[in-house]
């Protein structure tokens, strides 16, 4: 038995182990860099697969060829397979892979719990607003999904194999490194409003969240409310960081609860909230929850490196020759 408020604990432990993982893979990407922007002068560092869990139209497109063709396409193979880890997540317990692994999400959480700090307290977005604004990422997604599905088997097979697919990792380094006053006006605003309004980004904007959002809701898995045990203290709605009204509702059924577990967590009354499946009556540890996460990714990556499905099949010796002209390339 998790003691009250531990899970939390352990939730950013696991949110600070994948954010070093980034900056462990960020390192090694500057290197590979380095070594491409020198010709090939500087000592040779191998490209991190794991770059790839940051190319999402890239994997979109991964995922779509492998709907039609059931083949996973190896220019960004890491990137389909961690794609997959991310929705399992999200499946199995609702938007899990948001609220414990993202990275954006935990820089998000705390320049929210900055805010909260700063202002005393929540501040909530007009609720025409908020709903006008929560339909951005969806309008967002479908259109994506209406374009990358009305592409031909050949056309997709075409973009994969093509140059700017393969070395767009490397153009979206470019653009940090050499960022523009434009973008850092956009990205320091993004962070401003993030300490404002709590979850900004993620709510309104993130295009791969809309994605968890839909996987979430439908997860087997709820959080179900015992009204009668609940002393309708509505501790669970205060702490959410969703604003849903977890003291007035049986089962929590919304696309933006991440099963961050605070509201079960300072529950004063025990088994009053509870994860249960929609099918059964059982609960379900909340342990689960980051045992699900955790397992999860390092099952399905475990699975791609054995089965060949990690590392790219592109050649330092063609990354050198493209390299140079990545600025002139255009996508089909």
């Amino acid at each position: 038995m998790i003691k009250k408020g531990a899970l939390q604990k352990w939730r950013f432990l696991i949110q600070v182990i994948f954010v070093l993982l980034c900056v462990w893979i960020g390192l090694d990407f500057y290197f590979f860099n380095q070594y491409l922007a020198t010709d090939g002068l500087t000592a040779f560092h191998s490209r991190p697969p794991g770059v790839d869990a940051f190319l999402p139209i890239s994997s979109l497109l991964s995922l779509v060829y492998f709907i039609k063709t059931g083949i996973i396409h190896l220019a960004h193979p890491a990137g389909f397979m961690l794609f997959i880890s991310f929705l399992l997540m999200s499946f199995v317990f609702p938007k899990s892979f948001c609220s414990w692994v993202c990275v954006f999400g935990a820089l998000s959480e705390k320049l929210a719990d900055f805010g909260e700090f700063v202002f005393g307290r929540k501040i909530e977005m007009p609720k025409i607003i908020d709903r006008i604004l929560r339909s951005l990422k969806y309008l967002l997604l479908a259109l994506m999904a209406v374009v990358f599905l009305g592409m031909t088997t050949p056309a997709l097979k075409s973009f994969l194999d093509g140059d700017f697919n393969k070395i767009c990792d490397i153009r979206m380094y470019d653009f940090f490194a050499n960022i523009s006053s434009l973008s850092i006006v956009v990205f320091s605003s993004l962070i401003l409003l993030s300490v404002v309004f709590r979850g900004f980004w993620c709510r309104y904007l993130c295009p791969f969240g809309a994605i968890m959002n839909l996987m979430g809701l439908l997860s087997p898995n709820k959080i179900r409310r015992n009204s009668q045990s609940c002393i309708h203290c509505n501790k669970c709605s205060q702490v959410c960081p969703s604003f849903l009204k977890v003291a007035t509702l049986k089962t929590v059924i919304s696309d933006e609860c991440s099963s961050c577990m605070k509201c079960l967590d300072i529950c004063p009354v025990k088994n009053t909230l509870t994860i249960k499946p929609i099918t059964s009556n059982k609960s379900i540890s909340k342990k689960w929850v980051a045992i699900s996460v955790i397992l999860i990714f390092l099952s399905i990556t475990l699975m791609a490196m054995l089965s060949g499905k990690w590392q790219n099949n592109i050649s330092k010796e063609e990354y050198l020759n493209i390299y140079p002209h990545r600025n002139e390339l255009k996508h089909n």
